[in-house]
């Protein structure tokens, strides 16, 4: 299985740097990781871990939309400068304006900026959208032709919106644990929508632990959970999940198959 959205490296949460929670990932048959960046912070971390673990991990590079600072641009010709580097995407970046829409105007040009490095260097892209879909398909319908391979990640919404987001483009949807949780019937109900072939596995640990460990701290050893949810809510083998979103997280990731 592959947890193609996963921050254990957060020292903060793992104060090993992530080693153990590796480890106990690919014990529970989870062997791939993805590993997003929020901020220029992120990367020493990520890489440190990444050097442990090379053949089961992936590195991502982008500005969270929720850390943008006064020098945002500066960060931005930074993480530039890095690619295409040691990075298998972009992300995660995109529009989050679910506490504060102050910098509204300000995440929409960086998520701009972003989407292009993703065509200039032939990366797929992590988009991190909260209460801010209007503006990420928008900036989404913008992008000149053709568009990077795109994940929504962390998505939570209903069948009308992946029905609203295929007007614009053909995504992959990032499921998590949210997807067991007992309040989110409507994302359920759209994994049909969706379909098999356009899910990918992901935890957002150190958050979202899913049922029945809801609560708990969140780590890559838990999609086994989710995993299983998607199988039940489509009526399909466990096997069948693992089997088609490892294919679509090798691809996308450059996994090797």
């Amino acid at each position: 299985m592959t947890d193609t959205h996963t921050h254990i490296y957060m020292p903060d949460s793992f104060p090993d740097g992530g080693v153990a929670a590796v480890e106990r990932a690919i014990s529970a048959g989870v062997c791939r990781m993805v590993f997003p960046c929020v901020d220029l912070s992120s990367i020493p971390d990520m890489r440190t871990l990444h050097s442990r673990f090379p053949d089961n991990t992936r590195l991502a590079i982008g500005l969270h939309p929720t850390e943008l600072t006064p020098d945002w641009r500066e960060i931005l010709r930074q993480m530039h400068d890095m690619l295409p580097g040691d990075f298998a995407a972009i992300g995660e970046v995109g529009i989050d304006l679910y506490h504060d829409d102050s910098l509204r105007a300000e995440q929409c040009l960086a998520f701009a900026e972003q989407l292009l490095w993703a065509s200039e260097f032939h990366l797929p892209v992590i988009i991190h959208c909260r209460n801010g879909l209007d503006d990420t398909l928008r900036i989404i319908a913008e992008h000149p032709n053709p568009l990077p391979p795109l994940i929504f990640h962390s998505f939570t919404g209903s069948k009308e919106d992946v029905e609203r987001i295929r007007t614009v483009c053909d995504p992959w949807f990032g499921i998590n644990g949210v997807v067991t949780f007992k309040n989110a019937p409507a994302l359920r109900e759209a994994l049909p929508v969706i379909g098999l072939d356009h899910i990918l596995l992901e935890t957002d640990a150190p958050w979202l632990a899913p049922v029945p460990v809801r609560g708990t701290l969140n780590e890559s050893s838990r999609i086994p959970h989710i995993c299983q949810c998607i199988a039940e809510t489509l009526a399909l083998p466990m096997e069948q999940v693992e089997e088609i979103t490892d294919r679509a997280a090798a691809h996308l990731f450059s996994f090797s198959k």
